[in-house]
């Protein structure tokens, strides 16, 4: 199983409970999928990952790589084991929220 650095975890929270606000319990399991996806995603294939997402080259960095997986981009290290890092909505700043 994937790990979660306690910032990937506090966003996935955060994003589950302004869904939850929102009355959206669609939207909560769209993210809870998305994210396992991305998970099993990783764990098959740690490689296959992109240097950044594709509206953000800028954001490539070494040991660093992305997935998109439904609406959200997920950012993990690539070390051995990988390590989920972030999870950012696929329309967010995410280059002003790293």
């Amino acid at each position: 199983m994937i790990g979660f650095t306690a910032k990937a975890e506090r966003q996935i929270n955060a994003l589950r409970r302004h869904y939850e606000r929102l009355e959206r319990p669609e939207a909560v399991r769209n993210l809870i999928a998305a994210v396992q996806e991305a998970a099993e995603q990783i764990e098959a294939n740690p490689a296959a990952g992109l240097p950044a997402p594709r509206p953000y080259p800028e954001l490539a960095r070494p040991r660093r790589a992305w997935v998109q997986s439904g609406r959200y981009w997920v950012l993990y290290r690539t070390t051995t084991p990988p390590v989920i890092v972030a999870v950012f909505y696929d329309a967010a700043d995410i280059p002003g929220r790293l």
